[in-house]
């Protein structure tokens, strides 16, 4: 039988690596990566390529959002904003939050999951992140699936599945393991493109999941700091 396609939204990261597996099992899949002018988007964009690659996808999408780096706002995008060390402990919003980020990349899914006929866009959003990130929450997707219901086609059913929302890195870590998933190709710092930093937040959460596993980061570091009890 031939499997319906799927549309996944592949930054190149760990996570969005792992639902790209979990999309793989059930699905075709067409990928999509979106450059928003974030400081390391020349290494995430080669992350999703070998990502890509690796899983032979032929239908794969890159679009340019640069209007959020003219907005500004992020340290990911704004040269003039340093990218802060790690805090796993605060619950503030960091500075690496990118304002309304993932509803931006969810409405361009959306319009192409449309036009290919796929019912399913899978993102690998993370509760862990959200004291961070606030369009990390359930409710956000929650909400963002009755505005797909509300603002396409009568016969359009797409719904935005997020596979990982509840688990935390180590558990992500571990199914990527158990899925036989690429980890080895993906990037996640925020910070450097020639080797990770193991200090920005995103390279934190990464390095305290791989701790917490019990697995070796196939990546290398700079530093390699111990998060495991943060």
């Amino acid at each position: 039988m031939q499997k319906g396609l799927a549309v996944v939204l592949a930054s190149g990261g760990m996570d969005s690596c792992v639902t790209t597996a979990i999309a793989e099992k059930d699905f075709a899949l067409a990928l999509l990566h979106l450059n928003y002018g974030q400081k390391t988007e020349a290494r995430e964009l080669r992350a999703f390529q070998d990502v890509a690659d690796y899983y032979h996808v032929s239908h794969r999408m890159v679009i340019s959002m640069e209007h959020l780096s003219r907005i500004g706002g992020s340290s990911l995008t704004d040269p003039s904003i340093p990218v802060s060390s790690a805090n796993l402990r605060s619950k503030e919003i960091p500075t690496s939050y990118v304002p309304f980020r993932n509803a931006n990349m969810l409405a361009v899914a959306v319009s192409w999951a449309e036009i290919l006929g796929a019912n399913t866009i899978f993102v690998g959003a993370v509760e862990e992140d959200s004291s961070g990130y606030p369009d990390c929450r359930r409710e956000f997707y929650d909400a963002f699936n009755s505005v797909i219901k509300a603002g396409t086609r009568p016969t359009t059913n797409i719904t935005v599945a997020t596979p990982l929302l509840d688990l935390s890195k180590s558990e992500i870590v571990q199914l990527g393991v158990a899925l036989g998933t690429p980890l080895h190709l993906t990037w996640s710092c925020y910070r450097r493109e020639d080797v990770a930093c193991g200090t920005c937040d995103s390279c934190a959460l990464r390095l305290r999941g791989f701790q917490q596993a019990g697995v070796r980061d196939p990546i290398s570091y700079a530093q390699s700091p111990m998060y495991a009890d943060s």
